[in-house]
């Protein structure tokens, strides 16, 4: 994860990537949830509880290339197999794919895992 992001965007920044995680967060699972035991299909099952696990991964800001990754993939793959408007659908997708490429920010467990450690030698020096 360090490899992806030089560095998780605190202040101002980081809490707008927390309103962003939340927000697509809960519109996917929104969307989700009554698709997972509305449609008997298989395809649709695992459609559904794949954007459900990955929105709630995006809001919890865990595995965040990986989650934006399978709800862009999944919710695209929707826009072009159902009848539906796609405006929702194509904003939740270009929000997720820009979150997988900016981070999840300094407030997410992504940076609490994988952001940089401060050591000071000084500290444990005899």
């Amino acid at each position: 994860m360090r490899r992806l992001y030089s560095t998780f965007a605190g202040g101002w920044p980081g809490i707008g990537l927390l309103l962003m995680r939340l927000v697509v967060g809960a519109v996917v699972l929104w969307h989700a949830g009554p698709g997972m035991f509305g449609d008997p299909t298989l395809y649709g099952i695992i459609a559904y509880a794949s954007l459900a696990v990955a929105a709630l991964l995006l809001m919890a800001g865990l595995w965040t290339p990986v989650a934006g990754a399978v709800v862009a993939i999944v919710v695209i793959s929707e826009i072009l197999t159902t009848g539906e408007p796609p405006i929702g659908h194509l904003l939740a997708a270009t929000i997720a794919a820009g979150l997988m490429m900016l981070g999840p920010g300094r407030l997410s467990i992504d940076a609490r895992l994988f952001g940089w450690k401060r050591i000071d030698v000084s500290a444990h020096k005899k």
